[in-house]
């Protein structure tokens, strides 16, 4: 079955999305709404809380998705899609693809954003490059003495 990403279906949820960001926007948050759709229906609905809760990860599209696996009981997403009004960062990005999400539409691009401060653009050129070239130092440090956690999980009972 063909299923063409203008479908009405996709923009009624997109436009819910976007009602979203933009009642959060009218209420002193940021300009960003999520929806996230599993088998047809909305599972979660979620805005970006930065503001609100002084929680950096508050993003609209990470909320969508501790909402969903909540109202789902399942940590996998396999299936859904998310709704997102401005594009996903990467942190979105990441948790979306590590906990199964099908696919994600967007409907303000970072372009779009840009000369608002809105863009990811910026983090994403970072995460592009070889983690020994970014900004944000990733060193190992592993005392000494210190071995099989991951051995230790892997025999949990």
């Amino acid at each position: 079955m063909h299923d063409s990403h203008t479908a009405p279906h996709h923009l009624e949820f997109m436009r819910e999305a976007i009602a979203l960001a933009r009642a959060n926007a009218a209420a002193g948050g940021r300009p960003f709404g999520a929806v996230l759709v599993c088998d047809g229906r909305v599972v979660a609905r979620a805005v970006n809380r930065i503001l609100e809760t002084h929680d950096p990860t508050a993003h609209a599209e990470l909320l969508a998705i501790r909402e969903a696996a909540q109202a789902l009981g399942a940590t996998r997403l396999d299936g859904c899609t998310i709704y997102a009004s401005g594009h996903p960062c990467p942190m979105c990005l990441a948790a979306m693809h590590l906990c199964g999400v099908a696919g994600a539409y967007y409907a303000y691009s970072n372009e779009d954003g840009e000369p608002f401060g809105l863009s990811t653009a910026g983090v994403y050129a970072q995460m592009a490059l070889p983690p020994a070239q970014q900004r944000l130092p990733l060193m190992r440090l592993l005392p000494d003495g210190e071995a099989g956690l991951y051995a230790q999980w892997a025999q949990r009972a």
